[in-house]
Protein backbone atom coordinates (compact mmCIF):
# COMPACT_ATOMS: atom_id res chain seq x y z
CA UNK A 1 0.00 0.00 0.00
CA UNK A 2 1.69 3.72 -0.99
CA UNK A 3 1.98 5.56 1.91
CA UNK A 4 0.68 9.52 2.02
CA UNK A 5 3.68 12.08 1.03
CA UNK A 6 4.71 13.76 4.86
CA UNK A 7 4.21 17.60 4.90
CA UNK A 8 8.24 18.17 3.76
CA UNK A 9 7.52 16.89 0.13
CA UNK A 10 4.46 19.04 -0.39
CA UNK A 11 6.02 21.89 1.45
CA UNK A 12 4.78 24.60 -1.12
CA UNK A 13 3.25 22.66 -3.81
CA UNK A 14 -0.25 23.90 -4.34
CA UNK A 15 -2.91 22.28 -2.08
CA UNK A 16 -5.87 20.37 -3.81
CA UNK A 17 -9.40 20.00 -3.34
CA UNK A 18 -9.51 17.53 -0.34
CA UNK A 19 -7.43 19.54 1.60
CA UNK A 20 -9.03 22.80 0.99
CA UNK A 21 -12.03 21.53 1.26
CA UNK A 22 -11.25 19.92 4.78
CA UNK A 23 -10.41 22.94 5.96
CA UNK A 24 -13.14 25.26 4.55
CA UNK A 25 -15.51 23.05 6.86
CA UNK A 26 -13.39 23.84 10.09
CA UNK A 27 -13.92 27.54 8.77
CA UNK A 28 -17.76 26.88 8.77
CA UNK A 29 -17.51 25.43 12.07
CA UNK A 30 -15.38 28.39 13.70
CA UNK A 31 -17.57 30.82 11.94
CA UNK A 32 -20.84 28.75 13.89
CA UNK A 33 -18.96 28.94 16.99
CA UNK A 34 -18.26 32.41 16.97
CA UNK A 35 -22.07 33.38 15.96
CA UNK A 36 -23.62 31.04 18.90
CA UNK A 37 -21.37 32.93 21.16
CA UNK A 38 -22.12 36.30 19.93
CA UNK A 39 -25.61 35.17 20.27
CA UNK A 40 -25.47 33.97 23.84
CA UNK A 41 -23.37 37.02 24.59
CA UNK A 42 -26.16 39.35 23.24
CA UNK A 43 -28.59 37.82 25.23
CA UNK A 44 -26.89 37.81 28.45
CA UNK A 45 -26.25 41.75 27.91
CA UNK A 46 -29.84 41.78 27.19
CA UNK A 47 -31.00 40.23 30.48
CA UNK A 48 -27.73 42.35 32.21
CA UNK A 49 -29.75 45.82 30.99
CA UNK A 50 -33.07 44.84 30.56
CA UNK A 51 -34.19 41.89 32.48
CA UNK A 52 -35.68 38.72 31.75
CA UNK A 53 -36.51 37.06 29.75
CA UNK A 54 -33.41 35.23 28.79
CA UNK A 55 -33.65 34.99 25.16
CA UNK A 56 -31.44 35.18 22.16
CA UNK A 57 -31.89 38.24 19.51
CA UNK A 58 -34.66 36.90 17.04
CA UNK A 59 -32.71 37.85 13.36
CA UNK A 60 -35.13 35.98 10.98
CA UNK A 61 -33.32 34.20 8.34
CA UNK A 62 -32.16 36.78 6.31
CA UNK A 63 -30.78 38.85 9.28
CA UNK A 64 -28.65 35.67 10.30
CA UNK A 65 -27.62 35.13 6.65
CA UNK A 66 -26.19 38.35 6.54
CA UNK A 67 -24.86 38.39 10.14
CA UNK A 68 -23.54 34.99 9.61
CA UNK A 69 -21.91 35.82 6.32
CA UNK A 70 -20.22 39.04 7.23
CA UNK A 71 -18.81 37.87 10.07
CA UNK A 72 -17.19 34.84 7.97
CA UNK A 73 -16.03 37.14 5.29
CA UNK A 74 -14.81 39.21 8.31
CA UNK A 75 -13.04 36.45 9.47
CA UNK A 76 -11.88 34.96 6.14
CA UNK A 77 -10.07 38.20 5.03
CA UNK A 78 -8.88 38.96 7.84
CA UNK A 79 -7.15 35.95 8.83
CA UNK A 80 -5.75 35.89 5.03
CA UNK A 81 -4.33 39.12 5.11
CA UNK A 82 -2.98 39.04 8.42
CA UNK A 83 -1.52 35.63 8.95
CA UNK A 84 -1.82 34.30 5.38
CA UNK A 85 -4.04 31.52 7.18
CA UNK A 86 -7.65 30.55 9.04
CA UNK A 87 -7.78 28.04 11.52
CA UNK A 88 -8.88 25.47 9.44
CA UNK A 89 -5.83 26.37 7.29
CA UNK A 90 -3.44 25.91 10.28
CA UNK A 91 -4.82 22.59 11.35
CA UNK A 92 -4.76 20.97 7.38
CA UNK A 93 -0.97 23.17 7.01
CA UNK A 94 -2.35 25.61 4.84
CA UNK A 95 -1.08 29.04 3.10
CA UNK A 96 -2.90 31.78 1.05
CA UNK A 97 -0.82 33.80 -0.58
CA UNK A 98 -0.34 35.81 -3.98
CA UNK A 99 0.68 34.67 -7.10
CA UNK A 100 4.20 35.77 -5.91
CA UNK A 101 3.99 34.15 -2.54
CA UNK A 102 3.68 37.15 -0.70
CA UNK A 103 0.59 37.73 1.77
CA UNK A 104 -2.29 38.75 0.37
CA UNK A 105 -3.39 42.96 1.17
CA UNK A 106 -6.98 43.90 2.13
CA UNK A 107 -8.72 44.00 -1.03
CA UNK A 108 -7.58 41.19 -2.62
CA UNK A 109 -8.48 38.76 0.54
CA UNK A 110 -11.56 40.70 1.06
CA UNK A 111 -12.60 40.12 -2.58
CA UNK A 112 -11.51 36.33 -2.31
CA UNK A 113 -13.50 35.95 1.02
CA UNK A 114 -16.53 37.40 -0.88
CA UNK A 115 -16.28 35.43 -4.21
CA UNK A 116 -15.95 32.64 -1.80
CA UNK A 117 -19.72 32.93 -0.04
CA UNK A 118 -20.84 34.20 -3.15
CA UNK A 119 -20.01 30.99 -5.52
CA UNK A 120 -18.39 28.46 -3.39
CA UNK A 121 -18.66 25.83 -6.52
CA UNK A 122 -15.62 27.64 -7.74
CA UNK A 123 -13.04 25.02 -5.59
CA UNK A 124 -14.52 22.43 -8.29
CA UNK A 125 -12.38 24.07 -10.85
CA UNK A 126 -9.00 23.40 -8.50
CA UNK A 127 -9.02 19.55 -10.13
CA UNK A 128 -9.21 20.79 -13.81
CA UNK A 129 -6.28 23.72 -12.88
CA UNK A 130 -2.81 23.00 -13.65
CA UNK A 131 -1.38 25.01 -10.77
CA UNK A 132 -4.50 23.87 -8.59
CA UNK A 133 -6.12 27.18 -8.60
CA UNK A 134 -10.07 27.26 -7.54
CA UNK A 135 -12.11 30.39 -9.99
CA UNK A 136 -11.65 32.60 -6.47
CA UNK A 137 -7.78 32.29 -7.31
CA UNK A 138 -7.62 32.71 -10.17
CA UNK A 139 -9.91 35.97 -10.60
CA UNK A 140 -7.85 37.43 -7.42
CA UNK A 141 -4.50 35.75 -8.39
CA UNK A 142 -3.88 34.32 -4.89
CA UNK A 143 -2.52 30.50 -4.49
CA UNK A 144 -3.06 28.23 -1.92
CA UNK A 145 -0.19 26.10 -1.10
CA UNK A 146 1.23 23.20 1.69
CA UNK A 147 2.74 25.33 4.29
CA UNK A 148 3.59 22.81 7.33
CA UNK A 149 6.38 24.82 8.67
CA UNK A 150 5.28 28.61 8.76
CA UNK A 151 6.37 29.46 5.38
CA UNK A 152 5.34 28.56 2.06
CA UNK A 153 9.04 28.14 0.44
CA UNK A 154 7.79 26.71 -3.23
CA UNK A 155 8.96 23.01 -3.51
CA UNK A 156 11.72 22.85 -6.20
CA UNK A 157 10.74 22.34 -9.77
CA UNK A 158 12.12 19.70 -12.49
CA UNK A 159 15.97 18.49 -11.84
CA UNK A 160 16.45 20.42 -8.64
CA UNK A 161 15.92 24.14 -10.19
CA UNK A 162 14.93 26.74 -7.33
CA UNK A 163 11.62 27.03 -8.34
CA UNK A 164 10.10 30.58 -8.88
CA UNK A 165 12.34 33.44 -9.15
CA UNK A 166 13.01 35.35 -6.09
CA UNK A 167 11.77 32.28 -3.71
CA UNK A 168 15.11 30.59 -2.80
CA UNK A 169 15.66 28.02 -0.66
CA UNK A 170 16.79 30.16 2.31
CA UNK A 171 13.79 32.86 1.73
CA UNK A 172 10.61 33.97 3.02
CA UNK A 173 7.68 35.14 0.84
Amino acid sequence: MARAPGPAAVQGLPAGIVTRTVAAVVDVLVVLGAVAVLQFGSAALRYLLVGPPFSAPQLGLWGATGFGSALAAVYLAGSWCTVGRTVGDQIMGLRVTGRSGARLTLVPAALRAVLYLLFPLGVLWIPASSRRASVQDLLVGSAVVHDWYGHARPHPGPAGSPGPPGHGAGERP
